[in-house]
């Protein structure tokens, strides 16, 4: 009997085995030296860059008297700084529950998540509403670049530093997307075991209306002609050395435009909703950022999610099909549809009588456990 092939299977078994060990002890060691090195009660900041937050009130909202409120930073995997807003309620003790929270997709947190944020801690939770990478005050170059991937990361991020502050309780963290980030809290929650619960609100998939166009209307032909376009925009941009923006909400406003773009319009580009930094309301995102969404489906693991998701949407919201096709892929008698009667998409950015924030309350009440 020859028995030199199993000798070796064995021996490139225990090969494998010794070099698995390795490098499981390399990272353990290595994830205990980045923990200790950017413990957020530790002096040393190494991968954070010093960001110029401005420290004025320049929401879209008024301030509550309720809370407490401060610019805080911190870094992601990628070595990016995230800007974001803390929220903390007032007269209260002891290690709290939090929320991170961000979107809608092209906004920052000046606008509906900060109103989310706010609101949610004058209900007791600690809450930060940041802004996503590459935009906002938060770091990366270039500027105005998506991705499903990092901006996955960027909700983990916020757990990570919510996870490491004195005052939160670290079993009792949850998230919260709007809108596109409604689709990357998701996606987050699919991975992040750390997250106890989650409530996304006129969700958008970005990657399935990216690849698919709204409603699902384009066809192979029109995904390549697209990929065409943005490939052929990758060489204009390397030449300029620079990358062209998609413009933001159209304005002025074509007299044949859909409702949503109406809607949006309203929120964007006007008083009711316009600031200085968001991308929807001045120039928007990069051109080439489609190519990234366009090639992933975000939403394929949310199935596994075990803990408790709330999704909310509007009844006459243009985005309907997005929140209720993801609740239809979700397992588990711990998730929640709630239809909001009568309202759109942008409805569920600000309106704050038609916003369910006591229904939110509860449900991080009662799942952040």
């Amino acid at each position: 009997m020859n028995f030199q092939p199993k000798l070796k299977e064995v021996e490139m078994k225990n090969m494998v085995k010794n070099i698995c060990a390795a490098m499981v002890i390399s990272l353990c060691a290595a994830g205990h030296l980045s923990a200790t090195e950017n413990n957020p009660n530790n002096d040393n900041k190494f991968m954070e860059e010093n960001l110029n937050l401005t420290q004025e009130w320049d929401k879209t909202f008024p301030q509550s008297d309720k809370v407490d409120h401060k610019k805080i930073t911190f870094h992601n995997r990628y070595g990016i700084t995230l800007a974001a807003d803390l929220y903390v309620p007032k007269n209260v003790t002891g290690k709290l529950p939090a929320i991170a929270i961000s979107g809608p997709f092209g906004a920052v947190k000046e606008q509906a998540s900060g109103l989310y944020a706010q609101t949610l801690a004058e209900r007791g939770f600690l809450t930060i509403a940041f802004d996503p990478s590459y935009t906002g005050e938060s770091s990366g170059q270039p500027r105005y670049v998506a991705s499903p991937d990092i901006n996955t990361e960027d909700f983990s991020a916020a757990v990570d530093y919510l996870s490491t502050r004195d005052d939160v309780d670290a079993e009792r963290i949850g998230i919260l997307g709007i809108c596109g980030w409604g689709g990357m809290a998701l996606n987050a929650a699919a991975i992040d075991t750390r997250v106890k619960a989650t409530v996304v609100s006129t969700m958008y998939d970005m990657t399935r209306v990216t690849a698919n166009g709204y409603f699902d209307a384009m066809d192979e032909d029109a995904r390549y002609k697209m990929r065409e376009e943005l490939n052929a925009q990758r060489i204009i941009d390397f030449k300029q050395g620079d990358y062209a923006r998609v413009g933001g909400v159209v304005d002025p406003l074509p007299e044949d435009a859909p409702q949503f773009v109406k809607d949006y319009h309203v929120y964007y580009k006007t008083d009711r909703g316009y600031h200085v930094r968001s991308l929807n309301s001045n120039d928007g995102w990069n051109r080439t950022s489609g190519l990234s969404l366009m090639n992933a489906k975000l939403l394929h693991y949310i199935p596994e999610i075990r803990h408790a998701v709330l999704v909310i949407h509007g009844e006459k919201a243009h985005s309907r099909y997005f929140g209720e096709d993801a609740f239809n892929e979700l397992k588990g008698d711990n998730k929640e549809l709630m239809i909001i009667p009568e309202a759109s998409h942008t409805d569920l950015y600000d309106q704050t009588d038609i916003i369910p924030f006591e229904k939110m309350a509860t449900f991080f009440e009662e799942n952040l456990v």
